[in-house]
């Protein structure tokens, strides 16, 4: 590992340097003028963490497509939402499932770890091709919702209630 007195670099060749990280949201937190609250802590924690996603609006018109009363799943705007949010950098299924979620939980859950595990006894794998992705999603919802019905679990609050049981009855560490 170099030091930066054995590189020696001239004051032009550092100053002509261009910072390049989460460039748009940088430019936003640099230019902040108001006050701090907890929605500006949160986008600089995310900030740092490299966490960021700025979905274009068409993504963002299209989640709010989801009907927030809706019980039943639209599979095709589903799909289409997927494949946008696939296009956000720091965007991949378990982002994606929690954004639906939020959005509506009668009809969306965050597909998770231990929740999976849970559910099929195996280490979750997301596939690799987005249309696999998008399928393995809409498997795990229909699988989640029969494990519901069978155990007189609200759909709505099952991420987190299967979440806290898998914790206190499955003891094997989770891989990341």
């Amino acid at each position: 590992m170099k030091k930066i007195q054995e590189l020696n670099p001239s004051t032009d060749e550092l100053l002509n340097l261009e910072y390049n990280y989460q460039p748009e949201l940088t430019k936003k937190l640099d230019n902040t003028n108001s006050d701090f609250n907890q929605e500006l802590i949160n986008e600089i924690v995310l900030w740092k963490t490299n966490r960021y996603a700025e979905l274009t609006n068409e993504t963002l018109d299209l989640i709010n497509k989801i009907d927030r009363k809706s019980e039943f799943i639209d599979s095709a705007l589903t799909g289409d939402i997927l494949l946008h949010l696939w296009n956000t950098k720091g965007i991949r299924l378990p982002m994606a499932s929690t954004i639906l979620r939020f959005r509506n939980p009668k009809i969306y859950q965050i597909i998770d770890q231990r929740v999976y595990r849970l559910i099929y006894g195996t280490e979750l794998k997301l596939k690799t091709n987005l249309n696999d992705t998008i399928m393995q999603y809409l498997d795990y919802l229909t699988d989640l919702r029969k494990v519901c019905d069978l155990y007189q679990i609200p759909f709505s609050e099952s991420d987190r209630i299967l979440y806290e049981y898998d914790k206190i009855y499955n003891l094997e560490k989770i891989k990341y």
